[in-house]
């Protein structure tokens, strides 16, 4: 499973990729494996604000509908486009290709009280063995 370590990470499994004063937000990869195949993608259009932790859109795979939870406030800058025809790129490149959105960060101190991947990772893990 992959934690890249330029991420952060929340408990309902998005990452925040921070670059300056923007950062781009996505599911992890865990997620996407516990969705399964994605194969639709509700977004907000650019330049819509987003609050931490409201719904800022929605994921439909062939199993499950999952509203998303804002990880950190700010200004959509861009959506990924892509994801409207091709909303796979997400289980193919969760961090990559199948991001989500742009964000210019509106409180930057959002970013750092998300998970560090070390924290993420022990996180997943004590997942997995509360289902054992």
């Amino acid at each position: 499973m992959d934690v890249p370590g330029n991420c952060y990470y929340t408990s309902d499994h998005l990452w925040v990729r921070p670059a300056g004063n923007q950062a781009e937000i996505g599911v992890t990869d865990f997620f996407q494996q516990e969705l399964g195949d994605v194969v639709h993608v509700d977004l907000p259009e650019a330049e819509i604000e987003i609050e931490v932790t409201s719904s800022f859109g929605v994921l439909e795979s062939v199993d499950a509908v999952v509203d998303l939870a804002a990880p950190i406030s700010g200004e959509t800058l861009e959506v990924n486009a892509d994801l409207a025809d091709s909303p796979e790129l997400i289980n193919e490149d969760p961090y990559g290709e199948g991001w989500l959105l742009k964000v210019e960060i509106s409180e930057p101190g959002q970013v750092e009280s998300l998970m560090t991947p070390v924290e993420y990772k022990s996180y997943i893990a004590d997942l997995g063995r509360r289902d054992e």
